[in-house]
């Protein structure tokens, strides 16, 4: 099956499911976003441990879709992970760091003899909220904007300044991506925690927080979006492989491809839907609403990032170092190879949606924390 097709259509096959894999990275970025609520929402000792043990039965779905998201990155398209993540490691470095601090807190945080205190893993989770979601976002800002480095005739890569890749927050567009990630993500914690936990006063404290989060969260997605499709792209010819710009390019490639708009479309509406949900008829469902807009939206701005000849890794150090899908991935063989073990993903995506039930058949309480054998 895999076999037959082309080596464009298998790179354009494995694009797409990077892009879905990164989708439901952001959405699962929830987590995050509730981790920065600890503080303001948990005054009381019991409202915090029910926020973090909301938190504590979903956090592994995040490490292990970032995980699986990073190697089937790596496999594909290796130039890209060359390039990014040899290059840009101060980024990646930290963004590594967040998640390893997050893993400590879960794991430390109420274990008898905690010599640093819970105070301090609860410190640990706040860093990870913020920072993850905001340098992820960031990142992937770099997609549409670009980066400093070059890769020479044998694809040895080299990064061009000193910043390693910090440099990227420079860029108000970027960060301007990394801060709708950061305020989408809280969005969704708030929405999450009223879903899922059974306790009055604190529900209330989740709903007054929505609209303060609500607001930043659409200005810096407005912002971006406009942005977005108003400025020139990163073009390459598919016959020589040049790379050149081209004006409004991204609107371009909306236009070309009319599902993809016609995603974008529905999972900003969806989004918009969930806050209309959970702030004016204070539904306890505007969680999977506005998680399924968020894979939406971000499915289809990674599709755009990445097809209708469009460099998904441009440089602005040197234009014709720029990656795209034809010109970084691996050979065909390997990505026929990768393609039927592809195959599982229903199965993987089965058995999530199992113990995601499973883990949620019960509202968290508090006499629950009480009880329960393993407490975060």
């Amino acid at each position: 099956m895999f076999g037959n097709l082309s080596h464009l259509a298998l790179q354009q096959y494995w694009w797409v499911l990077i892009a879905f894999l990164a989708s439901m990275l952001i959405f699962l970025m929830f987590v995050q976003g509730g981790q920065t609520l600890i503080f303001t929402l948990g005054k009381k000792s019991v409202h915090k441990t029910m926020l973090v043990n909301a938190l504590g039965r979903k956090w592994e779905f995040t490490f292990t879709t970032l995980v699986t998201f990073g190697g089937a990155f790596f496999a594909s398209f290796p130039l890209f992970y060359a390039c990014s993540f040899g290059g840009a490691y101060w980024v990646w470095m930290a963004i590594l760091f967040c998640f390893i601090i997050q893993a400590i807190a879960y794991e430390f945080r109420s274990k008898p003899g905690n010599f640093l205190g819970q105070k301090t893993y609860d410190v640990f989770l706040l860093i990870n909220g913020a920072l993850g979601p905001i340098l992820i976002g960031t990142a992937v800002g770099t997609f549409f904007n670009g980066s400093m480095f070059s890769v020479n005739e044998y694809n040895q890569s080299r990064w061009e300044v000193s910043s390693y890749g910090l440099e990227a927050v420079l860029n108000w567009h970027n960060l301007a991506l990394g801060l709708t990630v950061f305020f989408l993500a809280r969005l969704l914690g708030i929405m999450y925690f009223i879903r899922n936990i059974e306790d009055e006063e604190l529900v209330r404290k989740c709903r007054r927080q929505l609209l303060c989060n609500a607001i930043p969260f659409l200005v810096f997605f407005i912002a971006f979006t406009i942005r977005l499709l108003v400025m020139k792209g990163f073009a390459y010819d598919p016959d020589t492989y040049t790379v050149s710009f081209e004006n409004f390019k991204y609107l371009h490639n909306f236009l070309a491809m009319p599902l993809v708009l016609f995603l974008f479309i529905a999972g900003v509406v969806l989004v918009l839907f969930s806050l209309y949900k959970a702030l004016l008829k204070e539904s306890i469902n505007g969680f999977y609403w506005g998680g399924t807009g968020t894979v939406l939206v971000v499915f289809s701005l990674l599709l755009v990032a990445g097809l209708n000849n469009t460099c998904y890794y441009p440089s602005i150090y040197d234009l014709q170092s720029s990656l795209h899908i034809e010109n970084s991935s691996s050979s065909h063989y390997t990505l026929t190879v990768l393609s039927y073990v592809s195959l599982l993903f229903p199965v993987v995506l089965a058995y999530i949606y199992l113990a995601w039930n499973a883990i949620n058949k019960k509202k968290i309480d508090a006499e629950e924390m009480k009880g329960e054998t393993h407490v975060y």
